[in-house]
């Protein structure tokens, strides 16, 4: 035999229940925000984020900016004992001024350079593109070099640092 079901249109029959908790009070205080010393707590969270997320901007954008950033260093060594084995390869290399050997319009300037951890030079061609770039002794450039297959240094780009 089964239960009876109850009936929904009779409220008599259904028990009532009531919580053990219903007369009790609350411990527990309710905030109305903290006041003060929240507000300042989250303004120098809040600046101390946008500090970090600034400074990772930063650097970010600075290493995204680096035209030579995916090239290798000059190998001096190698370019001066095979030159043919780097014919077409670009390379970066941070430059210093040594000497001006001349120029011409349709060929460009011819320049010496040393690299900073080498005391021998290099003879490097600056095209004519790159005309108003104004070279002086002992200063420093960072530029992008190909091997030409005459074992010519080329520089596709120069820059001063």
């Amino acid at each position: 035999m089964s239960a009876p079901q109850p009936n929904p249109d009779d409220e008599s029959e259904s028990p009532r229940i009531i919580s053990p908790f219903a007369q009790t009070t609350s411990t527990v205080r309710r905030g109305s925000g903290g006041g003060p010393g929240s507000i300042a707590l989250w303004i120098v969270s809040s600046l101390l984020v946008v500090l970090i997320l600034g400074i990772i901007g930063y650097f970010t954008y600075q290493y995204l900016e680096d035209p030579y950033r995916t090239l290798e260093p000059f190998p001096m060594d190698k370019y001066l004992s095979d030159y043919r084995s780097m014919t077409g390869n670009k390379f970066k290399a941070d430059l210093k001024v040594s000497a001006d050997l001349g120029y011409t319009p349709e060929t460009g300037r011819l320049m010496v350079f040393t690299l900073p951890d080498d005391n021998r030079s290099i003879v490097v061609l600056i095209p004519p593109k790159l005309h108003d770039i104004y070279f002086t002794k002992g200063q420093n450039y960072q530029a992008s070099l190909e091997v030409q297959q005459d074992g010519t240094v080329y520089a596709d780009t120069c820059e001063k640092e």
